[in-house]
């Protein structure tokens, strides 16, 4: 395995974090800035109505988006698999 090789293992592991996590943090700092949105204009500070919005669109997300999350990081796990096994047959 050279240099390239293990570049593009640490490229694909990173984009996968990013297909992963991405989601989730967009969407999350969305209802976040929302919510200050609406307590901006109401003058409403309560804590757990910022924290109770992000929480259920944080759970929708992973709803949707969970099978897409499982395949994306399967896929990855399998081809660090074939990788290690490819490296250790040579």
């Amino acid at each position: 395995m050279n240099e390239a090789d293990i570049a593009s293992v640490v490229r694909d592991g990173m984009m996968v974090t990013l297909k992963i996590g991405g989601p989730l943090l967009a969407m999350a700092l969305a209802a976040g800035l929302l919510v200050a949105f609406v307590q901006a204009v109401t003058q409403i500070n309560e804590a757990t109505l910022a924290f109770i919005p992000k929480l259920l669109v944080i759970g929708l997300t992973l709803i949707l988006l969970g099978p897409f999350m499982f395949a994306t990081l399967s896929n990855y796990t399998l081809l660090l698999f074939d990788r290690i096994i490819a490296v250790g047959g040579t």
